[in-house]
């Protein structure tokens, strides 16, 4: 029995590490660094393209971090939204945003609020160690009580149990 726990062990971890990691992208051969530096300015400044915030193609306009039932932990689905969201923060120290903790129906309220609450606050923290200042951010919980779907099933359940990020206007 033991042999077999550590093969299954070793299986998965063989398994993690053969993934590849995604490959970057050159410009073509022959291109200047002239027009390299000039297309790489132009993509990352913002005053050319106004408030990544506002940018509807952005990341940034993800703004809604989904959870499993009864899981509080960020999933690495989202992590790069909000990996990108605490980026912006540290960039533009004065926005503010507030992270709404939400959850589905089931289970009693006060479940949900604390629930709520750790969902929240587990994106707050991401958000600081990326770079978010402590005063940038600001979480609550409202449990079960402002639901984005008002059906009775799981692909309701599954659009309530989230944290919101609501920037300050």
């Amino acid at each position: 029995m033991k042999k077999l726990v550590i093969s299954i062990v070793l299986v998965n971890l063989l398994a993690a590490c053969a993934s590849e990691k995604p490959k970057e992208t050159s410009a073509a051969p022959g291109s200047s660094s002239a027009a390299k530096s000039a297309a790489a300015s132009s993509a990352s400044s913002p005053a050319t393209a106004g408030d990544p915030l506002n940018d509807p193609a952005s990341i940034l306009a993800k703004r809604s971090v989904y959870y499993p039932f009864d899981v509080a932990t960020v999933q690495d689905a989202d992590k790069p939204a909000v990996q990108a969201h605490a980026k912006y923060l540290s960039g533009h120290a004065n926005r503010k945003v507030r992270l709404e903790g939400n959850c589905d129906e089931r289970g009693s309220n006060e479940y949900n609020l604390a629930l709520g609450q750790r969902r929240a606050d587990g994106v707050k923290k991401m958000l600081e160690l990326g770079g978010a200042k402590t005063s940038q951010t600001e979480s609550v919980s409202y449990g079960e009580e402002k639901p984005k779907a008002s059906a009775h099933n799981e692909a309701a359940w599954a659009q309530n149990r989230r944290t919101d990020l609501m920037y300050a206007k």
